[in-house]
């Protein structure tokens, strides 16, 4: 994966106890992106993560192999109750277990700068929208091709 991607990033847990919007709150504060799958031991890096991942969930492990090939520079939109906030991915994957990723279940990340307060409605692409009404809690890639440009168009407009 080469080209620069939009995705949905709901850092949303998949323990349903978590799911309460503190993954997205944790990415925007720490300033990363990512998803989650604690694991009991600290990887040394994303292969032996995946490996870990693949040895309790392969889907995981799969959704994590994906997501650490997303080019930096990549944009992610995650949803708030303060409404849809745009980052960037700055920096390649690490796996943060420090008692706040872990407590909110956002251990699988790489950095990303994200605009300092949610993007009005108006402005976020309908392609955008409809992801994100769909609703889940992957990390799921945006169709169609030009949300890409309409995307760093938002971006470069709050800057």
């Amino acid at each position: 994966m080469s080209k620069l991607v939009v995705l949905r990033a709901p850092m949303r847990s998949r323990t349903d106890a978590l799911d309460d919007g503190r993954g997205a709150r944790r990415g925007l504060a720490a300033g990363v992106v990512g998803m989650g799958g604690v694991l009991d031991d600290v990887p040394a890096g994303a292969d032996e993560a995946v490996a870990a991942l693949e040895r309790v969930d392969e889907r995981a492990a799969a959704r994590l192999r994906r997501f650490v090939a997303v080019p930096d520079g990549s944009f992610a939109w995650t949803l708030t109750d303060a409404g849809l906030h745009l980052g960037r991915i700055t920096g390649g994957y690490r796996y943060d277990g420090s008692p706040e990723a872990v407590a909110a279940d956002l251990v699988h990340v790489r950095p990303c700068d994200w605009l300092p307060a949610p993007v009005p409605d108006d402005e976020v692409p309908a392609a955008v929208h409809q992801t994100v009404e769909r609703g889940g809690r992957n990390l799921q890639r945006i169709h169609p091709g030009d949300v890409e440009a309409l995307t760093a168009e938002v971006w470069s407009r709050s800057r």
